[in-house]
């Protein structure tokens, strides 16, 4: 019994130590793929995948000794410095680049600018599971399983944060992201609130977008400012930082939170409505059918809100920003399930619960699966 509790333990390790170097690497290069996703439309969650993958979460032999983050072959037109190293043919000719921010650069051009790769340019670029087979389909790697290990990553990790925060969060300079992650990982801050030059506005270039949905985050398009709920009980409070002030505002909690206008919970788009609202005047607003607006929020068939509450306009994520959710009295798990942006499907699942259970004041209720395997190889 002992030896098997070593053998276990010994396991568990290294699936840690796997987690921490992939982490580590998305912790790096997260503000990179985002910048480069808004300077040329590659998804910020692909370039991580195919980033961690390629370079053996930036550890491989190519990536150490030529910062070459994505395998890519020097081709006819690559006028820059060459290594040699053995892969599908022994000693071929792969790019070689002064730092890792770099590569990430040129993988971008790579695709943006080549011609096998445009299709891919029209997909949404949240689709990241049509982008991965789109990848294999165009000839980027020889792997039969290529797209399959992607969406893994993608999926392990919930890199598509960072394609939403690409998307709706503020715009990245990307000469202040490169210059801040040369061969060294940017500065980590351990709070939710997001560095800003006070006198223009702009993100400062150590920022790193994590998730700041505790429960929700909120990034308008013309301010820098995050707002983060404290935990819901009855006295708590919404702090409001302003960025370009310090200014820090209390307001009571009794008053609705949320923002106008659409905003995202757990990296998913969602509004709130005040009771009474037409749910088949959203969906056509939206440009979605209203049986998908109902099937995004676990609704019944209903005409109108019952309540003030939120509307989610897309699919809810299948893991939460955390690990779990304290329920409080009279919650339900359709509440936990709007609250936290998690399918209610996958809350049953992870809580092995039934349909209808009634949860209980205090009691935890898992936001994700209880194990989670590190990035397979």
């Amino acid at each position: 019994m002992k030896r098997v509790f070593v053998v276990f333990f010994c396991l568990m390790t290294i699936f840690s130590r796997g987690q921490d170097k992939a982490q580590a690497y998305i912790d790096t290069y997260k503000n990179i793929a985002i910048a480069e996703m808004q300077r040329t439309g590659v998804p910020a969650a692909i370039t991580l995948a195919q980033g961690l993958l390629e370079s053996g979460c930036g550890e491989g032999d190519l990536c150490r000794i030529s910062n070459n983050h994505f395998g890519i072959k020097c081709k006819t037109e690559w006028t820059g410095n060459k290594v040699y190293h053995d892969d599908d043919e022994k000693n071929e000719c792969f790019r070689s680049y002064a730092s890792g921010a770099e590569s990430y650069r040129d993988h971008s051009d790579f695709l943006k600018n080549r011609e096998p790769y445009a299709f891919l340019f029209k997909l949404d670029p949240t689709d990241y599971k049509g982008w991965a087979m789109g990848l294999k389909k165009a000839g980027y790697a020889t792997e039969k399983d290529y797209p399959q290990k992607l969406i893994k990553i993608i999926d392990d990790y919930n890199l598509n944060q960072y394609t939403y925060l690409a998307t709706t969060g503020p715009k990245l300079n990307d000469d202040s992201s490169f210059a801040s992650a040369k061969n060294t990982p940017p500065a980590i801050q351990t709070d939710s609130t997001t560095k800003a030059d006070t006198s223009t506005g702009a993100i400062a270039k150590d920022t790193i977008l994590g998730d700041l949905s505790i429960p929700f985050a909120v990034k308008p398009k013309n301010a820098v400012a995050e707002v983060v709920a404290a935990e819901e009980k009855k006295e708590d409070s919404v702090t409001i930082i302003n960025s370009n002030t310090n200014a820090i505002v209390t307001k009571d909690s009794s008053k609705s939170i949320y923002p106008s206008g659409i905003f995202t919970i757990n990296h998913t788009k969602v509004i709130y409505v005040q009771e009474g609202t037409s749910l088949l005047s959203i969906a056509n607003q939206q440009g979605i059918s209203l049986s998908k607006l109902l099937d995004f929020n676990d609704m019944e068939d209903v005409d109108v809100t019952q309540s003030s509450q939120l509307i989610f306009l897309e699919r809810k994520q299948t893991k939460g920003s955390t690990d779990a959710h304290i329920a409080k009295e009279n919650e339900t798990l359709l509440d936990i399930s709007q609250q936290e942006g998690v399918r209610l499907d996958k809350i049953l699942e992870y809580n092995k619960l039934k349909k209808g259970s009634v949860v209980k004041g205090d009691e935890k209720i898992l936001l994700r699966p209880f194990v989670t395997i590190g990035v397979s190889k």
